[in-house]
């Protein structure tokens, strides 16, 4: 632990400044040494398995994935590190080499990759790597705007079409829903304005449907009302508590439903444990918990303890709950897919003896499920749900079930389970089974991507060069005179 105390009184501050400048680009050197054993795993894994072409989880994937579980983060940010590391290492060597230096930061690294990204000619980009290389040390004290100007200005040089511009703002039209901590959540919505318009009269329709007691102030019923919206109802619910309420009756069926997991005290109300809310990893506070369940369909979670092996291959839907409850999400390392999105997967094999039991199933997100068949991964299960993965270099990463701190009672061992008995080889089966396949490669997808852009962009340059053509030749173009006599007018 770092003590508080005061820096002695001999140090002088450009000592410290000093000691910052090198903290700093010690920081960018090991970003530089942590992308270049990436961008050599990946090219250790190509020559031992090929690019994986058109495979559903390609080399890429299977790279990602190593190194999400290696420093366990997320999937999305190992392929980044992916991302970049080929980047430094094949498509702008010469930034690299600045980065490794430590000449520039990783800030200002990421930029230029982005922003250089559209470039398609061998020659055009190596011109754009050399000019980045000699002027990027100048610019690490840019704003974020100002260095994608920079940078702009050379691609734009050397590729007009390359350059990366600001959608249209109908193309941005998104909707976003995120987590703000106690039971809340943030909703962003960037629309058409005609339906924004028609959503917020909608609102105000809903938010007058209930009686004048209602205790609610206007603005928390429209908030209320996108639940409602959301539910399919016509009305919004009356929380006046009066039996003769005018506003009153239960809400239509709804077609959404959503699934949250607590405690039986919690539900009535007798303790403060939050729930959870199952596929969003949304924690609900108790208070709220209680308040759902007067209204709210409830039942308990299945209890597979001492349950026998189910005898299909597909598990029974309670089963399969539990599993999903149990885990909360992918159970590979370094995966945080929401369980309600994953697959489940018998750890040994169904084919090899494995039983359809809670000790054997857990669940794997698509990629890790694929994974696990075809990339060399290797996996064991105990029976509260702990999964102990080997993974192709032969390091051991162990997971938990995601309920252990919330809910550990659903990790209570469910039974260990015997040796499977295999059955005989069916040789004249069919046992080729094959990695799926994606109808473009990753490749082919690339190329789409950036053809389509650079096509946006040439086709947005020429609409303005000839508007601009026109707008020139309206304002020099001769105009006939009015009076028809061929002097000019009289002033």
């Amino acid at each position: 632990m770092f003590e508080l105390m005061e820096p002695p009184a001999s140090v002088e501050p450009s000592a410290l400044l000093d000691e910052m400048r090198a903290a700093s680009r010690s920081e960018t050197r090991a970003a530089a040494q942590r992308l270049t054993a990436v961008w050599q795993l990946y090219r250790v894994r190509l020559r031992e398995w090929g690019d994986g072409d058109n495979a559903a989880v390609d080399t890429w994937d299977a790279v990602a994935a190593e190194v999400a579980a290696a420093l366990n983060t997320s999937l999305g940010s190992a392929g980044n590190l992916v991302r970049f590391a080929l980047a430094m290492h094949e498509r702008l060597p010469l930034v690299g080499m600045v980065l490794a230096a430590g000449d520039i930061d990783y800030r200002l690294f990421q930029t230029i990759v982005y922003r250089t990204d559209l470039i398609t000619d061998a020659d055009t980009l190596a011109a754009v790597d050399t000019q980045l290389a000699a002027r990027a040390p100048r610019w690490t004290s840019l704003s974020y705007g100002k260095l994608s100007r920079e940078v702009d200005r050379i691609v734009a040089a050397a590729d007009a079409d390359a350059v990366r511009r600001r959608k249209e703002r109908a193309e941005e039209r998104e909707v976003v829903v995120a987590d703000s901590g106690d039971g809340m959540a943030v909703v962003y919505a960037n629309v058409f304005s005609t339906d924004g318009r028609a959503l917020d009269q909608r609102l105000d329709a809903l938010a007058a449907t209930v009686c004048d007691k209602d205790p609610r102030t206007a603005a928390q019923r429209r908030a209320d009302a996108i639940g409602a919206v959301a539910a399919g109802a016509d009305r919004l619910s009356c929380r006046c508590g009066t039996d003769d309420c005018c506003a009153g009756g239960k809400l239509p069926a709804s077609p959404v439903v959503l699934h949250l997991l607590a405690d039986q005290a919690t539900v009535d109300g007798a303790s403060d444990k939050s729930g959870y809310l199952v596929g969003y990893d949304d924690l609900i506070p108790a208070e709220l918990v209680a308040e759902l369940a007067k209204s709210a369909k409830t039942r308990p979670l299945f209890d597979p303890v001492d349950a026998p092996p189910e005898p299909g291959y597909v598990p029974s839907a309670k089963l399969a709950e539990f599993v999903r409850c149990r885990d909360m999400t992918c159970r590979a390392p370094g995966c945080d897919q929401p369980a309600t999105h994953c697959d489940i997967d018998h750890t040994v094999p169904h084919g090899k003896g494995g039983l359809t039991h809670p000790s054997n199933l857990k669940c794997l997100c698509r990629r890790h499920h694929l994974l696990k068949t075809f990339g060399g991964w290797r996996d064991k299960q105990l029976p509260d749900g702990t999964v102990i993965w080997t993974l192709p270099d032969g390091q051991m990463y162990v997971t938990t079930p995601g309920s252990a701190l919330l809910f550990p009672n659903l990790c209570r061992p469910t039974g260990e389970l015997a040796e499977p008995n295999p059955p005989a080889e069916d040789r004249c089966g069919n046992r080729n089974a094959m990695m799926p396949k994606r109808r473009r490669s990753r490749a082919q997808n690339r190329a789409h991507r950036v053809a389509a852009e650079r096509r946006q962009n040439r086709q947005a340059r020429e609409a303005r060069r000839k508007a601009c053509d026109a707008y020139h030749a309206e304002l020099f173009a001769p105009h006939d005179d009015e009076h028809g006599d061929g002097e000019p007018p009289p002033f």
